[in-house]
């Protein structure tokens, strides 16, 4: 195992973007490595999870949630539509547009996991007090709301304004 360097702020094991990747990375690969054996995947989870906090989320806007193409949601919700544990509804007001919900199935699925997924956060965050967790999250949440406006301005570097930044 790499010793993180805790000295200099911008080296690899001190670089926030790193770290925020490194964490999400980690925390995937366990999650997947203990819902392997009950044939469920992390992916599975998220949608699951997704259409449970937002019933009737259509199937671009899961796609986006997800951060996935369409296409690629579209075929996730065809399997969990055969596992019975989702359902395609007809929107109210627009044909083209299918709603997706849990089923029965699907919701007790999402009771199973649910422990698991919440057991797996508590343990990763033993090691802080209830007051670091609640300072975490919302640092987290503050960057996240930053981050959010910056992607929806669309400005972007022109080549020589970088040149200029990097120069200096």
């Amino acid at each position: 195992m790499t010793k993180i360097d805790t000295q200099g702020a911008l080296s690899e094991g001190r670089y926030l973007a790193f770290l925020i990747v490194e964490a999400a990375r980690l925390q995937r690969t366990v999650f997947d490595r203990r819902v392997r054996k009950m044939g469920f995947t992390r992916t599975q989870w998220l949608a699951l999870r997704r259409v449970c906090d937002q019933p009737g989320v259509s199937q671009s806007e899961l796609a986006d949630l997800l951060e996935v193409e369409k296409a690629s949601a579209g075929r996730l919700i065809d399997k969990l539509e055969e596992f019975g544990w989702l359902e395609r509804r007809p929107d109210d007001t627009d044909r083209r547009i299918k709603r997706i919900y849990m089923t029965a199935l699907g919701r007790r699925i999402h009771r199973e996991v649910s422990p698991i997924a919440e057991a797996m956060v508590e343990e990763e965050l033993s090691g802080l007090s209830r007051k670091e967790r609640e300072t975490l999250t919302d640092l987290l949440l503050n960057v996240k709301q930053r981050l959010q406006e910056m992607a929806s301005d669309n400005d972007t570097i022109q080549s020589t304004e970088l040149e200029k930044i990097n120069a200096e």
